[in-house]
């Protein structure tokens, strides 16, 4: 690699470093809690086929890695999972995250994260329970999930 790449690599890399560069945000920081607002948005907006909402929290860049699910799904996929879901008749109860740890570095945050959703389809209610790894960017005065990872117990 010649030494004006080597510089041009060196100052990407650092600059991307300062963008996400670990800060320490008190407890009650207003972005804190507003990151685990628009997650818990990303959940219902995605079961409630809420496509504006759901616009909105997904950055275009997204990859979503689902539970017994071979396939990843970019913006697109997401879009249409969220309207095949709806079209199924079944709908979101509740979602809770019992155990959730964070890291945010600046302008980005990763979530990890237990996870349980009530669902009910054709008056049958049925419960899901897994892990998700969730990865954000602050952009646009929001949180935009940029990909997640599930995996499920039931």
């Amino acid at each position: 690699m010649n030494r004006f790449a080597t510089v041009g690599v060196a100052g990407f890399v650092l600059t991307v470093a300062v963008a996400c560069a670990a800060r320490d945000f008190p407890a009650d920081d207003a972005r804190v809690a507003r990151l685990m607002s628009d997650r818990e948005a990303v959940w219902w907006a995605w079961f409630q086929n809420d496509t504006t909402r759901l616009g909105q929290l997904l950055a275009a860049e997204v990859v979503a890695i689902n539970s017994h699910d071979s396939t990843w799904q970019d913006r697109a996929a997401v879009m249409a999972s969220a309207k095949e879901f709806a079209k199924g008749g079944a709908k979101l109860l509740r979602v809770t995250f019992p155990k959730t740890e964070k890291q945010v570095f600046g302008t980005c945050a990763v979530l990890y994260s237990t996870y349980e959703l009530e669902l009910e389809q054709n008056g049958r209610k049925i419960v899901q329970r897994g892990r998700a790894t969730e990865v954000f960017i602050w952009h646009n005065g929001v949180w935009q999930n940029t990909g997640w990872h599930l995996d499920s117990e039931s």
